[in-house]
């Protein structure tokens, strides 16, 4: 836009610099937050269940209710399969 190659570059490059700034707070953060992380993951991951099950699975069971509990029951398997053979 009228800009000179070396500015451009320049501009390209100090825009990046907050990148590795950005990751190594949130390194510090994770680390000092270790105790406290399995149970805020846990908390998400029951926050996403919960809009799952109060939006998604009403909205399937709408046209066939046998091939969304199909589904619905495939995908637990599925995950359980995974969370016992990944651990």
């Amino acid at each position: 836009a009228g800009a000179s190659r070396l500015k451009s570059f320049m501009i390209g490059q100090a825009s990046g610099l907050v990148e590795p700034i950005g990751g190594v707070l949130g390194v510090l953060f994770a680390m000092a937050a270790r105790t406290a992380l399995p149970a805020v993951l846990s908390f998400s991951a029951g926050a996403m269940i919960s809009v799952v099950c109060s939006e998604l699975i009403p909205e399937s069971f709408k046209d066939s209710k046998r091939l969304a509990a199909v589904g619905v029951l495939a995908g637990f398997i599925l995950m359980m399969i995974l969370d016992v053979t990944l651990g």
